[in-house]
């Protein structure tokens, strides 16, 4: 892949950048597609001067998306969102958008794609984040049949938006909600393994026209990693289980928020255990090894520890 260009889509998200730090060390080129570029100026010394070049597009934008992949030997798209917002639909993001991009990507000569899709992807679901993901699978499938599709379960690392999220909460709140009780099951998987997929998706014929399902080795209920969470952090929150029905309509509530902590779609997806299925090709088959949760967890937790970087009630940017 040494000197090819690649281009990212979302690559100044969590999963993205790690990415786009794997394929600078093995020197590719890269095209970091992103809403902001000047925020996205930090990938640019992952690699050496004009390696990695940020540019902005908008995924509902073909014209702009056309430009992006144009001379790219591989297309990446990592695009998704957890809540709607305006014009940042499920339909124009993850249902639509994908396709447009895949479409692109063949146009533009491309030999490889790989789509990020996630656990639980399903049209029939009573979700529209799940039911979106499978129609952004679907697209891509039609446009570009030879790409690749990972779905991970919950991704982690140092700066998840999962156990940092839960983390903090627990500092300022006296409970922690256990939606449903807290039995849905997850399988987290650590962010590095999911950018080594990546990299072996794109670099192996065979997985080509592949689906993959990520995840760790172990599979957690919900309240098991809520335990985890006081446990690394030494905070005392309690743990309260919350009904689905009570639960949707609180999330009824923050759903009027910017940036709403829960969904009544969110919750939705709680109904589901989010692990890899039996049948599954898996982080195996790409010939990637699963790092434990309780090897990385501990890393990036301790901050919000009573004493702490962030016991203070400052939250990580």
């Amino acid at each position: 892949m040494q000197g090819k260009l690649v281009t990212v889509f979302g690559a100044s998200g969590f999963i993205g950048r790690n990415i786009v730090r794997e394929l600078a060390q093995r020197g590719v080129r890269v095209n970091a597609v992103c809403r902001d570029v000047e925020k996205a100026k930090f990938l640019k010394p992952m690699g050496v001067v004009g390696q990695v070049t940020p540019m902005r597009a908008d995924v509902t934008d073909a014209t702009a998306i056309a430009r992006a992949v144009n001379g790219a030997s591989a297309v990446i798209n990592l695009v998704g969102i957890l809540h709607q917002s305006g014009r940042n639909t499920f339909d124009a993001v993850q249902a639509t958008a994908p396709g447009v991009i895949a479409k692109a990507a063949k146009d533009a000569g491309a030999q490889a794609m790989v789509q990020i899709s996630a656990i639980g992807a399903d049209a029939n679901s009573s979700s529209k984040y799940a039911r979106s993901k499978a129609q952004g699978e679907d697209a891509v499938r039609a446009a570009f049949p030879e790409a690749t599709i990972l779905r991970p379960s919950i991704v982690f690392g140092a700066n998840d938006s999962f156990f940092n999220r839960f983390a903090a909460l627990a500092q300022i709140s006296p409970v922690l909600p256990l939606i449903g009780g807290g039995e849905t099951k997850f399988q987290p998987v650590y962010v590095d393994n999911v950018a080594d997929a990546v990299i072996a998706a794109l670099e192996s014929p065979a997985a080509q026209g592949q689906t993959y399902e990520l995840g760790g080795p172990t599979v957690y209920s919900f309240k098991a990693l809520m335990e985890m969470v006081l446990q690394e952090t030494n905070r005392k929150a309690k743990l309260v289980s919350l009904p689905f029905w009570a639960a949707s309509i609180q999330a009824g509530v923050m759903e009027l928020l910017p940036s709403p902590m829960l969904t009544r779609d969110q919750v939705e997806l709680l109904k589901s255990d989010n692990v890899v299925a039996t049948d599954a090709k898996t982080l195996a088959d790409l010939g990637v090894k699963a790092t434990p949760v309780e090897v990385i967890v501990p890393t990036y937790l301790d901050k919000f520890r009573p004493g702490g970087r962030y016991s203070t009630g400052r939250q990580p940017a």
